[in-house]
């Protein structure tokens, strides 16, 4: 990933741009597209289709319907915007200003925006037929209003806008439709967004065409293909064998499923120096477009603080990205890291589907995501269509599985060795931390949410929360002290490899911002008057602990009843708090909380929608269910036991 590259390589490069694309040329597709479309696609650089292009678009022209299974950037939204233009340009008469013919479908408002903004030059080729962009953010009253003074034929949005719309607009006209995609329709599923998606396909003619678009077929995906398609033809589009090696000798078996262009490498190396090497290797790629994911929106708040004062990295622009931003300030940093030529982007999993960021060259997944099948959609943030990239994910000694886990999933990784002159920002961290109050608290922040999101990966096997070295982790934070969690204190983890820092005294930190600091001694001065007129509660507070007895070393048999009581007392409790969000005793907002369902989320409110929610109450279904089969197993067991004791008497 070095700025310089040997002409081997750039031979290389040539030929995976070359095996992006396929022979056919748009102008040579059978059935024929029209002349103004050919133009449009010159105009924006395309002659010839990626394999999806030349596979998707004849089969929807052919009245076919599809469903498309196909690595991320491989040119998914050309395939299906073009064969929605072409089949509306075939219609012998204009349509009427309220005849709805084609609606396209996405997950997020980015990924909406983006889709409609590419499609514009396609639609302009259409006379007299008009489209609108339905995304959350914006006033739904304005767009109903508009919509049912001047109408729409094509529609473009996230399904809970497009719902909501359906649902309170009866002068919309959707009988004659022609033509309705799903795109990243796996995404789609996980949002919650299924209901929504039911509900739409319900309202819609049976006699269209659908295109369904995903990077990953689940089971869910499939199921809505049967629901949604009729008798489909599937098209798998997956690159070939990638090499192993940094040679290129080695060639793995089997397709892979990243885009050919795409080089992919891991790192391992010790929790306390994990930031270090992470800015020595954004250090050695200077002057790129850089992609950085972590794991939650407050370890990009902190990261974005702490990479810009470090004087390694003075001046390469740093913008945070994540979606607990609010809407203005979200669309300027990515509308401001896209017309970079070089930066940084510190972002979380809101950046990593759909977002088509121009000449990206470098993605770092600091944080591994929590959903393995995300993995691939963060790395495909580059190389996409005919171009090439490199992506590369850090690991903790503990995690070194994780590069056989997603090698047998057809993601095959290079490993990278940690730099030896890499220079410890540690020192850096807990000196800003010691000048800056809100830099120390950020920094509580961003690790007490990185332990939680730990909790939630789903290869827990692999990332396991309760092995995890807090004491290091903490030293990569540069934190100053290690702040009070439940899960150190109820489960022992390790705090082996902390510094702490003497000599100070982390109450007295000054916010270098001068009014948070006045506030701050407003609320000190406010505390102690409060303290002063009512002594109790400070003795409520310093009421000394009764001292532990020491313990017994537990057997085997001990420490897993014990584990399995714990992991039963938690069902519990999420089970209970999903009764009574059912009853109403609690609102949606306390529910979250409760669970601590926010504490990892990315807090994405795409589309203005509930998906959020509805990830919630799915959550707690699968809860719900897995607490019935832990009694009923637990249940078989002691009948069992029973009938063991029978037999022996």
């Amino acid at each position: 990933m070095s700025s310089s590259s040997s002409p081997a390589a750039a031979a290389a490069s040539a030929a995976a741009r070359k095996r992006a694309l396929t022979e056919q040329k748009f102008s040579e597709l059978s059935p024929a597209l029209s002349p103004d479309v050919v133009k449009a696609l010159k105009n924006g650089g395309f002659r010839r289709c990626t394999p999806v292009q030349a596979a998707a678009i004849p089969l929807l022209l052919s009245h076919k319907d599809v469903a498309v299974d196909a690595a991320t950037g491989s040119g998914k939204t050309l395939a299906f915007v073009v064969p929605v233009v072409e089949i509306l340009r075939r219609r012998t008469s204009p349509p009427k200003p309220h005849e709805v013919l084609g609606i396209i479908i996405s997950p997020t408002r980015e990924l909406s925006s983006q889709i409609y903004n590419v499609a514009q030059p396609f639609f302009a080729t259409l006379k007299g037929v008009s489209s609108m962009l339905l995304v959350g953010g914006f006033d739904i009253k304005v767009e109903l209003k508009k919509l049912e003074e001047e109408g729409a034929n094509i529609l473009v949005g996230t399904p809970g806008k497009l719902f909501d719309v359906m649902e309170r607009l009866d002068t919309l006209n959707y009988k004659d439709l022609e033509i309705l995609i799903l795109d990243e329709a796996d995404r789609l599923l996980d949002l919650g967004f299924q209901k929504q998606v039911t509900s739409i396909i319900s309202k819609l003619p049976k006699l269209r065409r659908t295109g369904l678009f995903s990077a990953t077929q689940t089971e869910a995906v499939k199921e809505l293909a049967k629901a949604g398609l009729r008798n489909p033809v599937r098209v798998e589009v997956k690159t070939e064998a990638k090499p192993t090696s940094k040679d290129g000798a080695q060639q793995e078996l089997g397709p892979s499923k990243t885009p050919l262009g795409l080089r992919l490498e891991y790192m391992i190396c010790e929790g306390s120096k994990k930031s270090s090497q992470l800015v020595d290797f954004l250090v050695q790629n200077t002057g790129k477009k850089i992609m950085v994911y972590f794991a939650t929106c407050a370890c990009v708040d902190y990261w974005a603080v702490i990479l810009p004062l470090l004087n390694s990295l003075k001046g390469s622009p740093i913008i945070p990205y994540h979606g607990k931003m609010k809407q203005g300030p979200r669309e300027k940093a990515l509308a401001t890291f896209s017309a970079l030529s070089s930066g940084i982007l510190v972002c979380t999993d809101v950046a990593a589907r759909g977002l088509d960021i121009p000449h990206v060259d470098l993605i770092v997944q600091y944080d591994p995501p929590q959903d393995p099948n995300v993995f691939i959609h963060r790395a495909g943030r580059t190389a996409r269509y005919d171009q090439e990239g490199d992506a590369i994910v850090f690991l903790l000694p503990k995690e070194d599985t994780y590069v056989e886990f997603l090698k047998r999933r057809g993601v095959p990784l290079t490993e990278r060795e940690c730099s030896t002159n890499a220079v410890d920002i540690v020192p850096h961290i807990r000196t800003a931390a010691k000048e800056d109050r809100n830099v120390m608290e950020k920094g509580l922040t961003a690790f007490v949410s990185f332990v939680r999101a730990y909790k939630e990966h789903h290869c827990s096997y692999i990332f396991s929360w309760k092995e995890l070295e807090i004491g290091t982790l903490a030293m990569e934070y540069g934190l100053l002290q290690i702040p009070y969690m439940p899960e150190v204190k109820h489960y022992s983890l390790s705090l082996e490899g902390f510094t702490p820092v003497t000599g100070i005294d982390v109450r007295q930190i000054k916010y270098k911002d001068k009014v948070r600091e006045k506030q701050r001694q407003k609320t000190l001065k406010r505390k102690a008057e409060e303290l002063a007129q009512n002594p109790e509660i400070e003795k409520r507070k310093k009421a000394p602990e009764r001292p532990e007895k020491p313990k017994r070393k537990k057997t085997g048999k001990q420490r897993q009843a014990v584990q399995t009581k714990e992991d039963l007392d938690e069902l519990a409790h999420e089970y209970r708090l999903l009764k009574k969000l059912k009853r109403g005793e609690i609102d949606e907002d306390e529910y979250e909380k409760l669970t601590g369902f926010g504490d990892s989320d990315d807090g994405d409110s795409s589309g203005g929608d509930d998906s959020k929610l509805d990830e919630g109450k799915e959550r707690g279904n699968k809860v719900l269910k897995k607490f019935k089969q832990k009694g009923k197993a637990r249940g078989s067991k002691k009948f069992e036991g029973k009938s063991k004791q029978r037999n022996r008497r």
